[in-house]
């Protein structure tokens, strides 16, 4: 039987000469405030109350990580409601923009129902538009992708060998599951990222030779407890079976 006080024990063996940088997407909290809008990159806050699935989340992630968020405040307050119910909290939470979710342009605002009914996205895209189309006055899904992978990269550099625990957006998330698979953001659209859910991706690296591992994707512990009435999307007030994107 696990004992829920001890932390969460890295598992998955590395090689001989290979330097792991495991990293553990966590999607901030859902929003609540949104009044059924898109949102994208306005900052507006999230709902932290449920601490059964905060406590839940700390419980699978490592101590002694290097911590960063977006510079959106979603991200932060998600962050603060992990620590509240119980993690450690760290010295120090780097903010990154460049983790912040694709700006959405004249899209942020939009009823997001409304603007699904009159622009049908294909199957296989999942997402807002094709990931090569702006929105008017915003960025591309490749726009967002491009300045993920550029942050992923250079804290890889930065922090080799560590675990990096990473609070961001469903965009941003999706983007990292993208270039995990190889480089092919448009791959990473197809998977879903719940709010608070977990996504752990272990860049490998040795001489010569780098690659990703993907041990576990839109990871949510507090749902083991059939009893719970956890944090689930969509948030807002709109159809409670309908789905939600930013």
């Amino acid at each position: 039987m696990s004992n829920p006080d001890k932390p969460f024990v890295v598992q998955h063996s590395v090689p001989s000469g290979v330097v792991a940088t495991r990293w553990w997407w966590v999607r901030h909290a859902p929003v609540r405030e949104d009044n059924g809008c898109i949102y994208g990159q306005k900052d507006i806050g999230c709902d932290t109350s449920d601490r059964v699935v905060f406590e839940a989340v700390g419980k699978i992630l490592p101590r002694d990580a290097v911590w960063c968020a977006s510079n959106l405040q979603r991200t932060h307050q998600t962050a603060d409601a992990i620590w509240s119910a119980g993690f450690p909290k760290p010295a120090k939470l780097q903010h990154e923009a460049a983790f912040a979710e694709q700006h959405l342009g004249e899209w942020q605002g939009l009823n997001r129902a409304a603007f699904f009914a009159s622009r049908p996205i294909g199957v296989g895209s999942y997402w807002f538009a094709p990931i090569d189309d702006p929105a008017p006055g915003g960025e591309s899904f490749m726009d967002l992708y491009n300045r993920v992978r550029g942050a992923i990269e250079r804290i890889n550099a930065e922090h080799a060998g560590k675990d990096v625990i990473a609070v961001g957006h469903g965009g941003t998330i999706k983007a990292a599951i993208g270039l995990a698979l190889g480089n092919q953001p448009e791959k990473g659209l197809a998977f879903t990222i719940d709010n608070c859910s977990v996504t752990r991706l272990d860049h490998l690296a040795s001489d010569g030779h780098q690659g990703w591992r993907i041990p576990m994707v839109n990871q949510q512990p507090w749902i083991a407890d059939a009893s719970h009435n956890a944090m689930h999307q969509p948030a807002g007030p709109e159809i409670a079976t309908a789905s939600k994107l930013a």
